[in-house]
């Protein structure tokens, strides 16, 4: 009989330390898919864009008379898998003039200080250090430096890519076209594209400013989750009211897109920055040793 309970007794202590294992191991296990991934962000200005006529930014009369500078961010993607570049920033021919440039149309005075050869180099990368390029959309404030970067994967969703290199847009819209035509390794896109496979960088199309324009989902280690907002969005106030610039693609499609923008935000907690509002270009975090 005292065999018996011994054995009983051994046999219950063996299934317990098992148990114990086993839950050890399937704690590991969750801990290792709710571990994020390291993803830092740099930010660097592209130039600025003095806006002559803020009229140009809305269907009605709102911004009647006024004008209103601009940031023109470009930025930097730190993931373990590859360094992601989201838009490009005004054109590098730019730097070193002797003042700033303004169009024929007078509607915009834009300057730009440095390379971003020079920019890279303060957060110790270079040009081959960037695996993929992305554009929010291929106008000439977010297309710059992009041929630097031929030898990266440009993202870019099929139906902008289909629009900027027809042979309409080349001739038409030339100095756009221009400014990707060198980007030859490319990954179209049908919409929302995770980058690395593990949800922390996404791009998510939202149409309507031009055909294939797209936002930047980051979910980063220090700051959490955030939205880089690219042009669906260039002031707070059209945040706020929902207005949209004369000169978008497709109205009613950036209705839809700001609808689903604002959605995905709310579900996903996450901070949403406009690149051209320079308070919001203050407030993501920079290089060490930046130029502005």
């Amino acid at each position: 009989m005292k065999k018996y309970i011994a054995l009983l007794f051994l046999t219950v202590v063996l299934f317990a330390c098992k148990e114990t294992k086993k839950e050890k191991s399937e704690t590991t296990v969750v801990s290792e898919e709710i571990k994020k991934p390291e993803v830092k962000l740099y930010t660097f200005s592209g130039g600025k864009v003095l806006v002559n006529n803020l009229e140009l930014f809305s269907q009605d009369t709102t911004y009647h008379g006024q004008s209103k500078e601009f940031a023109d961010a470009f930025y930097v993607v730190s993931h373990p898998k590859g360094n992601l570049m989201w838009d490009a920033g005004l054109p590098e021919t730019l730097i070193g003039l002797p003042e700033p440039f303004t169009d024929p149309s007078g509607a915009f005075t834009v300057s730009r200080k440095d390379s971003v050869v020079n920019q890279l180099k303060s957060i110790g990368m270079t040009v081959q250090d960037i695996k993929y390029i992305a554009l929010s959309h291929t106008h000439f404030d977010h297309t710059g430096h992009a041929n630097t970067f031929k030898n990266s994967t440009w993202l870019v969703q099929k139906t902008e890519y289909d629009s900027i290199t027809s042979p309409t847009s080349q001739k038409i819209n030339a100095d756009n076209y221009n400014a990707i035509k060198e980007l030859t390794t490319t990954k179209k896109l049908n919409g929302d594209f995770d980058v690395f496979g593990d949800g922390s960088v996404v791009i998510k199309s939202m149409p309507g400013h031009t055909p294939g324009h797209q936002v930047l989902y980051l979910d980063l280690a220090e700051h959490g989750p955030l939205l880089l907002s690219g042009d669906l969005y260039h002031l707070y106030e059209n945040r706020e009211h929902k207005r949209i610039p004369i000169f978008n693609f497709d109205v009613d499609q950036t209705l839809e897109s700001m609808d689903k923008f604002e959605a995905f935000a709310e579900e996903n907690k996450a901070k949403v920055y406009l690149q051209h509002q320079k308070e919001d270009f203050n407030k993501l975090p920079k290089a060490p040793k930046y130029l502005n």
